[in-house]
């Protein structure tokens, strides 16, 4: 028996889809280890991959994007926590897993782009009071 390593739940009805394998391409193409057949999904459109016990996901350059609870997926990778939500281009599937029998063990694995995002903005912009435009300026 095959091990499986949690599934994508189509969002309004549909077959679950097992996952098989610790990484896992997904996309229109027919070597793809996860085939969705439909028009606006890329031939390869994105990876996902175990780290630590988590699902992370990686969009592959699709041409209609990638997102995990509405945010969309851009330049790396984005972790996946039990029954998020995961849009590939307009598809979207709940992710189903636990981090437990996956091997997760103590907090979640920090995001890449976390850091990224906090040291790439000033601390005013981080508060919210910072502003892009100067006053008078149109």
């Amino acid at each position: 028996m095959s091990q499986n390593f949690g599934e994508l739940l189509p969002v309004g009805g549909g077959d679950p889809i097992p996952l098989l394998k610790k990484t896992l391409l997904i996309g229109r193409r027919e070597t793809c280890d996860v085939v969705l057949r439909f028009a606006n999904v890329s031939s390869n459109h994105c990876q996902l991959y175990i780290k630590q016990g988590y699902w992370f996901i990686e969009d592959q350059n699709s041409r209609n994007g990638t997102k995990v609870g509405g945010k969309r997926v851009r330049d790396t990778d984005k972790r996946v926590d039990p029954g998020n939500t995961i849009a590939i281009a307009k598809h979207e599937y709940e992710l189903h897993y636990d981090p437990i029998e996956l091997g997760a063990t103590g907090p979640p694995p920090a995001e890449e782009n976390v850091a990224e995002e906090i040291l790439g903005k000033s601390l005013l912009e981080r508060a919210g009071i910072g502003t892009s435009r100067r006053r008078g300026e149109a």
